[in-house]
């Protein structure tokens, strides 16, 4: 059965080179088809593919966003640095802003709201009877008495003065939300940041939040990006120019991880799919296993040719693609099968990263594993010629050997205390990493950026920019008038506005009381609400009677069936959305309603509590599945279960390190940091199988078991330290980037080649020096298998 199986793919590989043309041609073809198809594939992030299917607060953010608000809602503040904001020049240009907003692409102008909007209303007694009227529009008042009518109006009206005018009257807000699907990022960003500059200075300070600057932001980045980018894939071509010093080992695994990136974007643009520019580092890290695969092919070509044990060209990569394919095989395989299990995420982008990296990996299968040994037929004469006089080439056996030294002398049991050490204290203290974001702001910038600072400030003046309602769904019409839901609504905003991290709350609640009062000719002692549904209800039809429609929108419905509390928040760290909806369901639980009933949540702050929630559970069936494929995939490779268990070692260890450095480094387990850490579960095992399989064909020739280590470190880990080496040094480049998630991915990734190179130099071969397990040694029952096929000639 085995010989029959190396018949087979001798038989296979002898195909492949025999008709080398024809493959390079098709390749070639099939390349520039793609590549006419990857040009044409958008670079954007879409809001919606951030957001969990079917979860229930995006249902009930999707069915309420149009009335109560949804998440791509911008906040401008203008802050004064002398004074106060009732000053003609603040007041002009909070009208300016207000009108500006109204052309901005994809606005909805009906919940554009300010001092200056007509939403932005008071309630008056009059000889004539209660009055709503705006409290400046449409024109700014004319002098000093005007201005000082307009301050009193504010300051007595609880739906302005803190959520709209900060407590110390020196800041002012606009906030504006956009028409669900029709948010062009760039366009918002732009648009918004001219209309905030033109209205900058002369002692007035604008600011701007929201997710539409956000992400417009990162579309901002994205000519950097790419600079970083092309610097990246620069370091590594001179970096393997300097290790190989030779052309074909430093154009060959580029190319491979070229034409593996055209038909994944090809593919993916063949799928409907985009883009998004926050995972162009993960692009980045799949295009670095071809390079990788390619590499170890190239190294064990060029030492065929140097050792002369190959005749020409052909039979030296024939050679090399037979004794690398079953562990480069295994290693697109296992990595393919941990991208995938990222689609059991109910997340539309993390299904479309799953999709996309399984195609970019298997890509590896032709792009490395075939068109790699076929372009080496022709490099013979090549790989003698060196194209500098700097070798490196001493340096890199020096330390290869000083690790097979280390692997089998006694400090083996060093090494592998040290790494049982190592696995205990990591992983430990990775239970510190917090799912969500971990710091205030947004993670995917620097704290020092003007966007977090901006947040910072607005979050200081104002009760919170991040937003979140919960929807109290009455169970008939006019359920809102009910004192029992307007009382239990006013529990609930106090409840939550116990929570530091909750600035404040709005919802109906709050208007009747103040309607109430101006009645009450002012007096403070009646600002409550109606001790009947008849009362309330005439309050509200004394607000409502004089505004225009859609101004009770964000607090209620015209039937007042369904409304709003609107709870304010100053960050949204994954610890305090967890904490505030673990207090909402408290309260539901506690204080159930007759007439009504609440519901969670939408907003920002709700998508966001969803989008954690799914990531948490996500992530450990993730990690779960992974490590269950991987395990099967070694099973079945080496027909031992031994293997499963022996090669989980490197990967748990990468992990823990990589999960403890998150927590250090405050980088919280997200939705963009999620596809990096699945696929590095591959990442943190691909080299131990070169390594492994290299012992193994030592053991074949008859070497010791001590032999067959050196010669597999100063073989296959070789290819194993090149690669690590201009990979780990290319990769850094991204932590210039100004998005602190483009630099946080970078390190990360550079920390996973680190500890999988190590793993595999150092930790993997003293394993099997000390526990010799029957699937790399042989034993009863499991004898080696030989890596040459008896009888086999070599192709014309």
């Amino acid at each position: 059965m085995k010989n029959l199986l190396f018949a087979r793919l001798g038989a296979l590989i002898d195909a492949v080179l025999r008709h080398r043309v024809w493959v390079l041609l098709g390749v070639v073809a099939i390349t520039v088809l793609m590549g006419s198809l990857a040009s044409r594939i958008e670079v954007k992030t879409v809001f919606g593919d951030l957001l969990p299917k079917n979860h229930p607060y995006v249902e009930v953010n999707n069915r309420f966003k149009a009335t109560f608000g949804g998440s791509n809602m911008v906040s401008i503040m203008l802050e004064v640095e002398q004074g106060d904001v009732f000053q003609l020049p603040v007041l002009e240009r909070t009208q300016a802003i207000t009108k500006a907003l109204q052309k901005v692409e994809g606005i909805d102008t009906y919940q554009i709201v300010s001092l200056a909007s007509k939403k932005m209303k008071e309630v008056r007694a009059s000889t004539d009877g209660i009055e709503s009227r705006p409290l400046m529009w449409p024109g700014l008042p004319k002098d000093a008495a005007e201005i000082a009518v307009l301050r009193e109006a504010v300051l007595n009206n609880p739906l302005v003065y803190g959520p709209y005018v900060s407590l110390d009257q020196k800041a002012t807000l606009i906030t504006a939300d956009f028409v669900e699907g029709d948010v062009d990022y760039e366009k918002a960003y732009e648009q918004i940041t001219a209309i905030a500059q033109a209205n900058e200075g002369a002692g007035i300070h604008v600011r701007i939040v929201g997710e539409p600057i956000l992400y417009g932001l990162v579309r901002h980045y994205l000519t950097e990006t790419a600079v970083i980018f092309l610097a990246t894939v620069g370091a590594l071509v001179l970096l393997l120019l300097l290790i190989t010093r030779t052309l074909h080992g430093t154009l060959l695994p580029l190319a491979s991880g070229v034409v593996s990136a055209i038909w994944a974007l090809g593919a993916a643009e063949l799928m409907g799919f985009h883009l998004d520019p926050l995972v162009i580092v993960v692009a980045f890290l799949i295009t670095a296993q071809a390079i990788s695969n390619s590499v170890q092919l190239v190294s064990r070509f060029d030492d065929e040719i140097a050792s002369g044990h190959s005749p020409d060209a052909v039979s030296a990569a024939r050679a090399a693609i037979q004794n690398l394919f079953k562990p480069g095989l295994l290693a697109v395989v296992a990595d393919a099968g941990c991208v995938l299990v990222v689609a059991l995420t109910p997340i539309p982008m993390l299904e479309k990263i799953a999709l996309i990296g399984t195609v970019w990996i298997l890509s590896i299968i032709v792009s490395a594993l075939t068109l790699t040994p076929v372009l080496l037929t022709w490099c013979g004469g090549s790989a003698r010629r060196k194209l500098h006089p700097i070798d490196i080439g001493p340096l890199l056996r020096a330390v290869l050997s000083r690790c097979a030294r280390q692997v089998t002398s006694r400090a083996r049991h060093a090494v592998l205390g040290g790494a049982g050490v190592l696995f205990i204290a990591s992983g430990l203290y990775a239970f510190n990493l917090k799912v969500g974001d971990a710091n205030p702001g947004s993670p995917i910038l620097w704290p020092d950026s003007t966007y977090n600072q901006d947040a910072a400030a607005i979050n200081e003046k104002f009760q919170g920019s991040d937003r979140m309602f919960v929807v109290v769904a009455g169970k008939a019409e006019g359920a809102l008038k009910e004192p029992e839901v307007l009382e239990g609504m006013e529990r609930f905003q106090k409840y939550m506005e116990a929570q530091p991290e909750v600035g404040g709350s709005i919802s109906f609640a709050d208007i009747l009381p103040a309607v109430n009062r101006v009645l009450r000719e002012g007096n403070a002692r009646y600002q409550e609400l109606g001790t009947s549904s008849n009362q309330n209800g005439e309050l509200a039809y004394m607000f409502v009677s004089g505004s225009d429609p859609g101004d009770m929108d964000r607090f209620a419905d015209p039937q007042a069936l369904n409304g709003a509390v609107t709870l304010f928040f100053r960050d949204h760290q994954g610890e305090t959305l967890r904490t505030a909806i673990a207090r909402v369901k408290a309260y539901i639980a506690q204080h159930p309603m007759e007439h009504a009933e609440f519901l969670l949540a939408g907003g920002l702050v709700g998508v966001l509590s969803a989008v954690n929630e799914v990531i948490l559970s996500g992530q450990i069936e993730a990690i779960a599945f992974a490590l269950l494929w991987l395990v099967a995939c070694c099973m079945l490779t080496y027909r031992s279960t031994v293997a499963g268990m022996f090669f989980m070692v490197p990967v748990l260890l990468s992990n823990t390190i990589t999960f403890s450095y998150m927590a250090w480094m405050d980088i919280g387990m997200n939705i963009n940091t999620l596809p990096v850490v699945a696929l590095g579960i591959g990442l943190g095992v691909d080299y131990s199988f070169y390594v492994v399989d290299g012992i193994r064909e030592g053991l074949h020739r008859g070497e010791t078991l001590e032999q067959a280590v050196a010669s597999a470190l100063l073989g296959s880990g070789k290819g194993v330290l090149i690669t690590a080496l201009t990979l780990i040094t290319s990769v850094i480049i991204w932590s210039f980037s100004s998005l602190r998630l483009q630099a946080d991915m970078g390190v990360l990734i550079a920390l996973w080649l680190f500890i999988s190179a190590t793993s595999a130099l150092v930790l993997m071969p003293a394993m099997v020096y000390v526990f010799r397990p029957a699937f790399v040694v042989g034993g009863k029952g499991h004898p080696i298998e030989r890596s040459d096929v008896p009888g086999y000639a070599v192709p014309a």
